[in-house]
């Protein structure tokens, strides 16, 4: 047969598309499909380009294309001839079922009923956690950080993946502000906070291992304890923090976030912070402090930090770029343990929890230059300010359904119901009216009939918190 049947092939001259291109698209279509059978012979290509009123090179070249992929076999002075198993269609034989998908893991499967991360389709909106006010960034001078970055970046021959200027200039940071005594060494730079987390458990866990999460607490510890296999308990938190669980499973790990628990906002005295760090090297438990937003502090000076009151203790430090900076700026820590560096160092690499060159460099000029500093400080008067607006509005519009926890620092607070309420049902109906508010009963791990709402307030103006209180107030009515 020296024809293919009228219509198998259309070419059109419209558009940008090559006319090769398009031919060897849709013999391939073709053959992958089963329209064409193995062992079917094509027209030769004079036959075929007068066939459709091209050039011969046009189809001698498609016709090379896929012999070279396998669809076709040529032979010198002989037609293209389709070649046997090209069909996908007959990979499976007559009355054998469809595609089977193959399984997912146990802990993919169970991923969609963690509520974690949390996804908010379309741009932000009031009151979204953990956001920075992107509008209130310098990017003026973060750009010129970058660009003397990237100019210096092909005259480095550091291979290192933890840039050295940016470990000692943080490294001054934290000791001046956290009170952190270390070595630069100690300090592994990665994508996110939440990389940090996993990169600890990956390290730090076995799976059965029990690991001790906050309750209510941070999503993200739970996912990363639970992706390592973790035996996850959810230890209570009063106003002071987590309570040492004496009738608990005695843990590997222990997440907290000390200076503003996460969601409540509290700030844990010297007492229970001391009596945590007693109870871990008792039982030789490692501690993760995440001091996501430890930046923020709005009442009198901070308390010192877990790892900066004992040095020698097994505590990692975990602290983040995007919410004192921008979330465009994908860049967490951890200070590991001194005897510990190693094997984060081997890890890191191996999970390919890595950062650009060009962005740590950035990172270490801007917070060199004082600016990184400059920013937080003006931050934190702003942040203040919207914190104390937010409360004002929510007393006036909903005072009489929602009791403020008032944080002492940190972007965002929480409002519990003084009544029982269904928070995940309010959650889902603030959201259709434009304002996103996380329901206190998704962060809970353990028994508890507590509701609420978690609410962001760093990355809106005043006009904004106002207007979405009212919101708030009209959805609870």
């Amino acid at each position: 047969m020296d024809d293919l049947p009228e219509g198998l092939l259309h070419l059109s001259r419209a558009g940008n598309a090559p006319m090769t291109g398009q031919l060897a698209g849709q013999l391939r279509a073709l053959i992958s499909g089963g329209r064409l059978k193995a062992g079917r012979r094509l027209p030769s290509s004079r036959a075929l380009a007068a066939q459709l009123g091209v050039s011969r090179n046009t189809v001698t070249h498609a016709i090379e294309q896929l012999a070279a992929e396998g669809y076709l076999d040529v032979l010198r002075s002989r037609r293209p001839v389709v070649a046997a198993g090209a069909a996908f269609a007959t990979a499976r034989r007559s009355g054998d079922p469809g595609t089977i998908p193959p399984p997912l893991s146990a802990w993919a499967r169970q991923l969609a009923g963690s509520g974690w991360p949390p996804l908010y389709r379309g741009r932000p909106r009031p009151f979204q956690p953990g956001l920075a006010d992107e509008r209130e960034f310098p990017r003026a001078v973060w750009g010129r950080c970058l660009r003397h970055a990237a100019d210096r970046r092909g005259r480095r021959s550091d291979p290192a993946a933890n840039d050295p200027a940016l470990r000692e200039a943080l490294l001054d940071h934290l000791a001046a502000h956290r009170g952190i005594s270390a070595q630069p060494g100690q300090i592994v730079i990665v994508p996110s906070a939440q990389a940090g987390l996993t990169l600890i458990a990956r390290v730090m866990i076995d799976a059965g291992d029990v690991a001790w999460i906050e309750s209510p607490g941070y999503g993200g510890a739970y996912a990363a304890a639970f992706a390592a296999g973790a035996n996850i308990v959810g230890v209570p938190v009063d106003a002071d923090g987590l309570r040492i669980a004496a009738d608990a499973p005695v843990p590997k790990l222990v997440f907290v976030t000390p200076s503003h628990q996460y969601p409540t906002g509290g700030l844990m005295p010297i007492g229970r912070r001391l009596e945590l760090l007693r109870f871990a090297a008792s039982v030789g438990a490692a501690i993760v402090e995440d001091d996501y937003d430890g930046e923020f502090h709005y009442e009198g000076r901070p308390v010192a930090a877990l790892a900066a009151i004992d040095p020698d203790a097994a505590v990692f430090y975990v602290g983040t770029f995007s919410k004192a900076m921008s979330a465009d700026i994908r860049v967490g820590y951890v200070v590991v343990p001194e005897a510990m560096v190693p094997a984060f160092e081997l890890a890191q690499r191996h999970l390919g929890l890595l950062t650009p060159a060009t962005v740590q460099a950035a990172l270490a000029e801007f917070i060199g230059r004082g600016a990184y500093l400059a920013h937080v400080r003006r931050m934190t008067r702003l942040y203040r300010e919207r914190r104390d607006c937010l409360i004002g509005a929510l007393g006036e519009e909903a005072g009489d359904r929602l009791a403020i926890d008032v944080p002492a620092g940190g972007m965002q607070l929480l409002a519990r119901y003084k009544e029982p309420e269904d928070d995940k049902v309010l959650s889902r109906r603030l959201l259709e009216a434009g304002v996103v508010a996380r329901p206190l009963g998704e962060m809970l791990h353990h028994g508890s009939q507590e509701r609420g709402l978690f609410l962001g307030f760093a990355a809106w103006t005043n006009a904004e918190l106002v207007e979405g209180a009212k919101v708030i107030g009209r959805c609870l009515r």
